[in-house]
Formats: structure tokens, C-alpha cells, sequence
């Protein structure tokens, strides 16, 4: 059954190493007939969660402030597996996907967490080796949410396993 991939691309270089991992990823799942659709979120207009609550008060947005999450929502709302997509910052994911994963917290709250089964990949590429502490929140992220991990691709260079992962979907 073909299914839909939403990208979240936390990436600050559109052509550095995480885009390598993503294209890998996107041409596997696209051979296998999976659609993808990738949000380069260097480039997008998105607050800090403020929470506020406000979750679901707003017939056309989840949340209370207005930018370019509301791109994402729809996606997300409609999506079978989210793909986490980073380099290493500091041991971790960088602070724009971080963001944008918080953000998530609006529609999430609106559809009610148990309801909203999804399946989850990390893409992660770094220099050094030490990606514990991004592990750690991406997995604490899809299990808290009762997600599925459907595998991770963590280092550079790693474009097999990224398109193979794509591809297994």
C-alpha cells in the first residue's frame, strides 16, 4: 500500500550531507511508489511554541499564530510516516527541527494523541560519531506519541541505507 512521507528537513545547507540522506531516502520511497513531500524548514517562517493552549480553537489552524506551520498541519494531518531529517548540533537535533516538532503539539492535541497512529524515521548526519542524545529525543518523541520507529540513518555518507529505508517503507 503506497503511502505518504512527510519530510521535515531541519537542515541549514540545502546541499550538505542531510540533503543527501533525504534525497537517498525520497528516491527509495518513491520507487516504491510511496508520495513524499519535503519541508526545508531553514527556509519556512515558524514560531517557538508558546503554550498557549489555544489548540483546536481556530476551525482553519490549530494553532494561534499564524506562519508557515500551517503548510506543515496539513501535511502532518494527512501523512502515514514523519521523517525526522537533521545534521548534529551540540549532540542533538538543530533548534529549527526542534521547533517544528513542538509546533506539532497543536495539531496533535486537536486529533488526540491515540488517534493519530504514525510511523517514524530519523535521518541524522554529523561529522562525529556521539548521536545518543538526538536518539534519546526521537525515540522518547515517537514512543510518547505511540508511533512506530521504522528505522534510523544516522551518519554521513550513508545514502544506501538511506535509499534502502525509503525503499522498505
Amino acid at each position: 500500500m503506497a503511502k505518504k512521507i512527510l519530510i521535515l528537513n531541519g537542515a541549514a545547507r540545502k546541499n550538505g550531507s542531510t540533503a543527501k540522506l533525504v534525497r537517498s531516502f525520497t528516491e527509495g520511497a518513491r520507487s516504491a511508489g510511496h508520495s513524499v513531500e519535503e519541508f526545508y524548514l531553514d527556509s519556512m517562517d515558524i514560531h517557538s511554541c508558546k503554550g498557549c493552549l489555544h489548540a483546536g480553537r481556530d476551525a482553519h489552524s490549530p494553532c494561534s499564530q499564524k506562519d508557515d506551520m500551517d503548510q506543515i498541519y496539513s501535511a502532518f494531518a494527512d501523512c502515514d510516516v514523519v521523517v525526522f531529517a537533521s545534521p548534529l548540533y551540540f549532540w542533538t537535533i538543530t533548534g529549527t527541527l526542534k521547533t517544528a516538532a513542538d509546533r506539532l503539539y497543536a495539531e496533535l492535541e486537536c486529533l488526540g494523541y491515540g488517534k493519530f497512529p504514525r510511523e517514524s524515521v530519523l535521518l541524522m548526519t554529523a561529522d562525529g560519531g556521539d548521536y545518543s542524545q538526538a536518539v534519546t529525543w526521537y525515540r522518547t518523541y515517537e514512543r510518547n506519541l505511540g508511533w512506530k520507529n521504522r528505522g534510523e540513518v544516522l551518519g554521513k555518507g550513508k545514502t544506501e541505507a538511506a535509499r534502502q529505508l525509503g525503499a522498505s517503507l
